[in-house]
């Protein structure tokens, strides 16, 4: 688990094919590797990676077909800035939310405006997303906790203030973009309760307009 307090900015230094998949290299620059050990979890971009190898200056991992297949990192090549942060420890403070670590889906930055001293992001999530970004909720974007400004539709607002543009790989942003999404777990959960017994069927894969209105959360 994270918080989506992004703790530095790495770099990717490697990138290597691997038995169908690949290894990733990570140069963690700030990061503080003094207590981590093999096997130890840092997200990357949003991506939970484990360490398989630390070789002092950052660490290497491997990233499966289905990463590869279902978020960003496909995109990202040597030289790459990347956002960074250790798994949370029951000392932890909770700046952010919970973040798993596991992406939802890939969105794109469709528009950047200047908003005084910050910058307004735009960014369209898959559909399937949708139901699950609301106003003022929060929403993991490349491992980054941030707030939701305003939705429409598939399409939501970020503004993204001085600092987190400073320690973050945010300002690198521009329309055309992909970004990795993580939506709030709280969300994802509601959803699979409110389901209830129908959680068990096959073809429960959730929840409808009709559905609701069966159980009594709309005025027929």
């Amino acid at each position: 688990m994270f918080t989506g307090i992004i703790e530095s900015i790495g770099t990717i230094r490697a990138i290597t094919p691997k038995g169908g998949d690949v290894r990733v290299y990570v140069e963690t620059g700030k990061l503080d590797l003094g207590d981590v050990k093999l096997g130890d979890s840092i997200a990357v971009n949003g991506v939970c990676l484990t360490a398989v190898e630390l070789p002092g200056d950052g660490f290497w991992a491997d990233v499966s077909r289905e990463t590869l297949t279902r978020t960003a990192f496909v995109d990202l090549k040597a030289g790459s800035r990347v956002n960074l942060e250790k798994a949370l420890t029951p000392t932890t403070r909770l700046g952010g939310h919970l973040v798993s670590g596991h992406v939802d889906g890939v969105g794109e930055i469709v528009k950047r405006e200047d908003n005084a001293r910050a910058i307004q992001f735009t960014v369209r999530a898959p559909r399937e997303l949708a139901k699950y970004i609301a106003l003022k909720g929060s929403i993991t974007v490349d491992g980054t906790s941030l707030t939701v400004n305003a939705v429409n539709g598939a399409e939501f607002e970020l503004t993204i203030v001085p600092h987190t543009l400073l320690e973050t790989i945010m300002a690198d942003y521009r329309p055309g973009r992909r970004v990795n999404l993580e939506v709030d777990l709280l969300a994802r959960y509601l959803e699979r309760l409110l389901l209830g017994d129908k959680a068990a069927e096959p073809s429960a894969s959730g929840i409808s307009e009709a559905f609701l209105a069966e159980h009594g959360y709309l005025n027929k």
